[in-house]
């Protein structure tokens, strides 16, 4: 998928060792099946017309679906076909860190965090969750905290714009990053896809219409340093608000 995922497991038994090699393996599979990067996996072949959906794997209907719906859910502002070409990288990430999550609890693990590509996935806690400053390396521009939750961020500080607003065909530039936090339960393939849909309506559209969705709240950076965030946010945030941070500071 392009990217790293990390594992942090408080609550370890003699199985954990066992259950983050079936994990990787499980991560890998994924990769083969969904990758873009590879023009062997199911989707570049679907992409190319070389495979027809119903010689498709099941959870590629499960994925492609999941897409569809959270391209309604946001006025069109996620979809599954940047630029004509089929990639359901947005949801399929996220959508992995559960899929890692899923697998330590099954296997009895209550305390733990999932990281991949700027997603995480907490269970027990507290965690502190930081979120990199989008132009100072080195830096983070707020350190979120609580238990159960689920971060998603959606930014140019590795990548550059490269978040495309799918009803004009260019690049989002009204933000630098965009969190959003999840109350517990939350699945993060679909704040991931809804990080990713909102960076895309700039600001205000973006914070209006967090504001809507039960249980969600976000951390908004402009281009000029300026932070603004929805009424709820406070709560997953130190009394000082979300200011900027050296990682030295929150280890």
């Amino acid at each position: 998928m392009g990217t790293v995922f990390s594992f942090v497991v408080r609550d370890p038994g003699p199985g954990t060792p066992a259950t983050l090699r079936r994990i990787a393996e499980r991560l890998h599979r994924i990769d083969a099946r969904f990758s873009t990067y590879r023009a062997d996996s199911e989707i570049s072949r679907l992409d190319r017309g070389e495979l027809g959906l119903d010689a498709c794997a099941p959870e590629v209907h499960e994925v492609l679906d999941a897409c569809r719906e959270a391209a309604e859910r946001t006025d069109g502002y996620f979809t599954h076909r940047p630029g004509g070409r089929l990639d359901p990288s947005g949801w399929v990430k996220g959508w992995a860190v559960e899929e890692a999550a899923r697998m330590l609890r099954r296997d009895g693990a209550r305390r733990f965090c999932v990281s991949g590509g700027g997603d995480v996935q907490t269970a027990g806690g507290p965690w502190r969750v930081g979120v990199a400053h989008s132009w100072q390396p080195g830096l983070l521009a707020a350190v979120l905290g609580g238990s159960d939750l689920a971060v998603a961020t959606s930014g140019t500080a590795e990548r550059g714009p490269h978040i495309v607003d799918p009803h004009t065909g260019r690049p989002a530039t009204g933000l630098t990053s965009l969190t959003l936090v999840g109350a517990p339960g939350t699945g993060i393939a679909r704040l991931d896809a809804w990080t990713t849909a909102a960076f895309a309506m700039g600001p205000d559209r973006a914070l209006a219409w967090v504001s809507r969705q039960p249980g969600v709240e976000a951390l908004a950076v402009l281009p000029d340093g300026t932070k603004r965030w929805t009424d709820g946010l406070p709560r997953h945030l130190p009394p000082t608000g979300p200011a900027d941070w050296h990682p030295a500071a929150v280890a």
